[in-house]
């Protein structure tokens, strides 16, 4: 039995090979995409999970407050963990983790480790990174320990075994021992090295004060509680013990600082907390969802095309009924059927996933997954999906088609019922309120991104050549060899570039406001020379810039920006011109306002800036280049570098490239949500033209008649599409409000942002009814044009 179910399947396939092909590769290429889908968000929900103690690890997180502003930043002080461990019995462990960018040397060769931490002895005691050398308990204790991954000590050691050999670190400075190898740490977690350096190698060594500091922000923080600690509890706990503790220097400095804890499992995806490499829950709900949708259309099409095609079985039915067959083995058969096509189904989506990972990989930017195998599990759901699809497909002919009379249907009395063309125009307005909405959303991401990308930015970053040179005479030199070239344009020094390139730091300022009175506030801090506001074309709306005719400005002036105006309360610029100021170890008064200018991505709002000048301070030089002869240019770089600096890598950046690495992350999210809502849009005309096809063969006796009777090839084609458009047009107006409401949404995680236009939805209206016209009318048209005669005939 069946055995001939099985034959009757695959020959009623074969007879209608068309059809069968859009029926299975439409819902192949469904399943595909929505499997890689879940292999995406199953990657972004595994973040840091890898560790046995991860329900107990928690971030610790600062909040700074002062007069004026605040500030809600993921690390910590150097010396806050030190504070807290030893007076609370929850705390079993906490650990510091210092992001380096490290130059190593072995013999006569130098690499830049842009990948090294610094992290404390018990580091190895909350993360579990196995060592495959080494003790986790000692690896690194002493100062200038440093433990490597298994690949970088191959880079290094070869073979051969590294624990108790030597490098030299930090220019050759010094000789830092291997106490450890690690395995590579996996790319699902936020916590990233090839090199781990004992902190021990600063707090003890480098900068012996480093633990005693109170409001110096470096390093993010972790700690481990006792099982069954309440978190909130504590917290509350050591911020009245911190208060206690500190709270002269917070008044007297008019700064409130916090501390959070933040459970490391939810950082990546839930912290709001800027921090370099983060996911975001919402882009995870967004791909979970276009999955759904995605498979969804796929499923209705399967469906819609399988009932659709199923009553011209109806004699077949009667025939099968006539000679003895029961009602339930042809409802087992039609199921069986159905099954059988829905696991053909599966076969080749998992043939395509296989094919399309590597693609998918490149477009997500990470590696989601090795193979489609490294989630048996989720093969085995999509099988099942596929099931579930098949039963749900195969129920309507099953139980419709097998209740027929014989008699009834070999008569040919039989009628095509008015419900089930009902519910195929109800899955017709589903698929295409789907595609709408991922159109409308597609159209909105990209003008966002388009958006960011063109926005004015308050400075120029084209040309501009960023080199970490380091401080010192080698920077000099360099500098004055450099100008000797003619296609360098201009040269500037500063600490920091906009972007977040070089020695970011805040610093704790008081400025006197509009009353007379200081006030207190957190100010971004960069250091720069008297070139670099005209370098980068930064607007100085009042005031002077800095001068090396003025011995005073390296110690007494400094410029800000406007929104550090405003904040003083000042109703204009000039007002801010001639404040006091005190900041750190500087003195002095406001020479200048700048414009304000975007220092980060557009999700950023824009911070309060101060800038000094101290051109010995800065460790970036910053080269505007011509585009002419550029390849020379960046070989006269290279050999002015290895002439002063050959023990350091050449190595440099240029600003523009720099600064949108920033939107690298939404350009990702913007790509893969376009690659699928075209393929969904896709699926659902592969459904729309199967059902056209069979809409147009249901009625070639009528459109024979019609042709006979003098009717023309535009008015058969309006007719045969007309009810179409009108499924269409029920669907934008689903979609509309469903896709204007996400998108808001997921816009308001940018600062600076678009508006959605009205004209947005008219585009994906005529898109999506263009899409639909050019799929039906291929059908439409062919039978427009068919000779009528041989129509009426096979009828």
């Amino acid at each position: 039995m069946f055995k001939n179910y099985f034959k009757i399947a695959f020959r009623n396939l074969w007879r209608h090979r068309g059809f069968s092909f859009l029926n299975i590769s439409g819902l192949a290429i469904g399943m595909a995409a929505a499997f890689l889908i879940l292999l995406y968000v199953a990657f972004e929900l595994s973040y840091d999970t890898m560790h046995s103690k991860g329900d107990r690890i928690y971030r610790v997180v600062s909040d700074l407050k002062t007069p004026s502003n605040e500030y809600k930043i993921p690390i910590v002080d150097w010396s806050a963990l030190g504070q807290l461990e030893p007076q609370f019995p929850e705390i079993e462990a906490t650990t510091r983790a210092l992001d380096l960018s490290m130059v190593v040397q072995k013999g006569n060769e130098s690499f830049l480790e842009e990948k090294s931490l610094a992290a404390d002895s018990t580091f190895f005691k909350l993360f579990d990174f196995p060592l495959v050398k080494g003790n986790p308990k000692d690896a690194l204790k002493k100062p200038f320990s440093i433990v490597l991954s298994e690949t970088t000590a191959r880079k290094y050691f070869g073979k051969k075994d590294p624990v108790g050999k030597t490098l030299k670190i930090m220019n050759k400075e010094y000789n830092a021992t291997v106490t450890g190898v690690m395995k590579d740490i996996p790319n699902n977690s936020q916590i990233q090295a090839d090199l781990i350096l004992s902190i021990s190698t600063y707090t003890e060594v480098i900068n012996p004060e480093l633990d005693q500091s109170w409001a110096n922000y470096d390093p993010r923080g972790f700690m481990l509680l006792h099982a069954g600690v309440n978190p909130e509890k504590l917290v509350k706990k050591f911020n009245t013990f911190l208060q206690e503790r500190n709270g002269d220097k917070m008044k007297e400095a008019q700064l409130q600082t916090k501390q959070g804890l933040e459970p490391l499992e939810d950082v990546y995806l839930y912290s709001k907390r800027s921090s370099s490499g983060s996911g975001h829950i919402t882009n995870v709900y967004i791909f979970s969802v276009i999955a759904f949708f995605i498979l969804l259309i796929a499923s209705i099409n399967f469906i819609n095309l399988t009932t659709a095609r199923s009553v011209e079985r109806a004699k077949e039915v009667g025939i099968r009924k006539v000679i003895g067959a029961q009602k339930k083995q042809l409802a087992l058969q039609f199921l069986g059927e159905s099954i059988i096509i829905c696991i053909l189904a599966f076969l080749l989506a998992i043939g395509l996933s296989f094919l399309a990972l590597p693609y998918f990989n490149d477009l997500a930017g990470k590696i989601v997954a090795e193979t489609i195998f490294s989630k048996p599990n989720f093969i085995l759901l999509l099988f099942g999906t596929a099931v579930i699809i098949g039963l749900l497909a195969g129920i309507y002919p099953a139980l419709v088609l097998s209740s027929f009379r014989p008699v009834s249907v070999l008569k040919g009395s039989f009628s095509r019922s008015g419900k089930g063309s009902l519910l195929r125009k109800g899955l017709v307005v589903s698929q295409f309120t789907i595609s709408i909405a991922l159109i409308i959303g597609t159209l909105i991401i990209y003008y966002q991104m388009d958006y960011m990308r063109n926005q004015d930015l308050g400075f120029s970053k084209d040309r501009i050549l960023v080199l970490d040179t380091g401080i010192g005479k080698s920077q000099d030199l360099i500098e004055e060899t450099l100008k000797s070239n003619p296609n360098i344009i201009s040269i500037s020094k500063g600490s920091s570039v906009p972007g977040g390139g070089g020695d970011n730091r805040s610093a704790l300022s008081t400025i006197s406001n509009k009353q007379g009175e200081m006030q207190t506030l957190t100010l971004d801090r960069y250091t720069i020379d008297s070139e670099y506001i005209n370098q980068f074309d930064i607007e100085l709306m009042v005031g002077r810039n800095f001068s090396k005719n003025f011995a005073s400005d390296s110690t007494k002036a400094m410029i800000i920006n406007e929104k550090v105006v405003k904040l003083l309360g000042f109703s204009n610029p000039e007002e801010a011109i001639g404040s006091k100021f005190e900041q750190w170890d500087r003195k002095g008064e406001i020479i200048g306002v700048v414009k304000d200018f975007h220092t980060a991505s557009l999700q950023e709002e824009i911070k309060p800036l101060s800038m000094v000048y101290g051109a010995k301070d800065s460790r970036l030089l910053n080269v505007k280049i011509a585009f002419a002869n550029m390849p020379n240019t960046l070989s006269f770089l290279e050999s002015t570098w290895n002439k002063f600096i050959p023990k350091t890598p050449f190595d440099y950046y240029f600003m523009d490239d720099f600064f949108d690495r920033q939107y690298r992350a939404e350009e990702r999210f913007g790509n893969l949500f376009l690659n699928f809502a075209l393929l969904a849009i896709f699926i659902s005309c592969l459904g729309l033209l199967g059902l056209a096809a069979y809409s147009t063969i249901q009625r070639r006796r009528e459109v024979g008649i019609r042709k006979i009777v003098g009717a023309s090839v535009l008015g058969i084609v309006n007719l045969l599409t007309k009810e179409f458009v009108k499924l269409v047009g029920i669907s934008f107006v689903i979609a509309t409000p469903i896709a204007w409401y996400g998108m808001h949404k997921w816009l308001q995680g940018f600062a600076y942002r678009i508006d959605i236009e009205w004209w947005v939805f008219a585009i994906a209206g005529i898109a999506a009814m263009g899409i639909a016209l050019l799929t039906v009318s291929f059908q439409a048209i062919k039978a427009a044009i068919a000779n009528p005669v041989k129509s009426l005939r096979t009828e």
